[in-house]
């Protein structure tokens, strides 16, 4: 018999014997309908569960701020709550401090992260884990470390009047706005510096080494190399403390801005101080509803960008302190 007969016939068994394998295989995989199934039914109870525990009393609010106190369900809430100037002023102070917010903390989160990641100093790597630990701190914490160093009684004005025997000192701002503005730029910068230390780790330093080497001033290099790196991570984060700002009401009520009205100081109002439950509700589904607009804002960039940066393969950075 000629070989390539022969290899031929060999080539078609084991082909046979392949397919027949893969039929066997086949057959004993269960079929993909009960795996969708029993999927489903181990989803079902964490699903039964947020529904409960997150969206049930989210439906009772929308529900309520439908329900006039009459009785009935109109949109009659909606338009006697939107035409109040006491809601209209708080929605400007929320949007107003928010955006100054989130700003202030990009700028100075941008600083800070530039310093820590690229200029050496001791302890440059402590500070860049405390700033892991800051972001569990409660925004009350940071309020209060402010009264007590600029508050009408604080630290700066104790030490003022001694030093001028002045009866009262010079520093009364933290019940205004821009008191509020400190705290909140003091609480969420690190919520900046965060993923812009992440995205600085993974710039190419032959880039930096190059830059430098052909006389770029570190203004130019921050501005030309580092900073196009730096930007998804800085749009994603600004995103989030914009969003995390809109909520803040922990802040403002602990700085004793009474002035100072935003739409969770609203609700707050609305709620426990005057009993309106309906028009408390109606400023909850207006904060819930630009939330969640900016929300999807804040993931639309983060997934666009990639969260920051992606890997370079000329290494990390010369860290502070490492």
């Amino acid at each position: 018999m000629p070989r390539t007969v022969r290899a031929e016939r060999a080539v078609g068994a084991d082909s046979a014997d392949s397919a027949a394998r893969a039929d066997e295989v086949q057959g004993a995989r269960p079929p993909a309908r009960p795996r969708r199934t029993r999927a489903a039914l181990w989803a079902l109870p964490p699903v039964a569960a947020l529904a409960l525990v997150f969206l049930y009393p989210l439906a009772l609010v929308v529900w309520q701020s439908f329900t006039p106190e009459d009785g009935g369900h109109s949109t009659a809430p909606y338009t006697a709550v939107l035409a109040e100037a006491s809601f209209r002023e708080a929605l400007t102070n929320t949007v107003l401090i928010a955006v100054g917010a989130t700003a202030g903390a990009l700028l100075l989160g941008l600083a800070l992260s530039l310093v820590i990641a690229f200029v050496p100093f001791p302890g440059g790597r402590a500070l860049s884990r405390f700033i892991d630990i800051f972001l569990a701190f409660p925004s009350f914490l940071i309020t209060l470390a402010l009264l007590f160093l600029y508050g009408t009684v604080g630290m700066a004005n104790g030490l003022w009047t001694e030093m001028t025997g002045a009866a009262r000192g010079p520093l009364d701002f933290l019940h205004t706005p821009w008191g509020v503005l400190l705290a909140e730029i003091t609480y969420f910068t690190p919520f900046v510096m965060r993923p812009l230390l992440a995205a600085f780790s993974q710039v190419d330093t032959g880039q930096l080494e190059a830059a430098a080497s052909l006389g770029a001033r570190p203004w130019r290099i921050v501005r030309k190399v580092i900073l196009p790196e730096a930007l998804p991570s800085l749009a994603a984060g600004g995103s989030l403390v914009l969003v995390l700002c809109l909520n803040e009401c922990g802040i403002v009520l602990f700085t004793g801005a009474k002035d100072v009205v935003t739409l969770p100081m609203l609700v707050y109002t609305k709620a426990i101080l005057d009993g309106d439950y309906t028009g408390a509700c109606v400023v909850a589904v207006v904060n819930v509803a630009l939330s969640v607009a900016l929300y999807a804002l804040y993931r639309t960039v983060a997934s666009r960008t990639g969260g920051g940066a992606g890997p370079r393969t000329g290494g990390a950075p010369h860290r502070a302190g490492a």
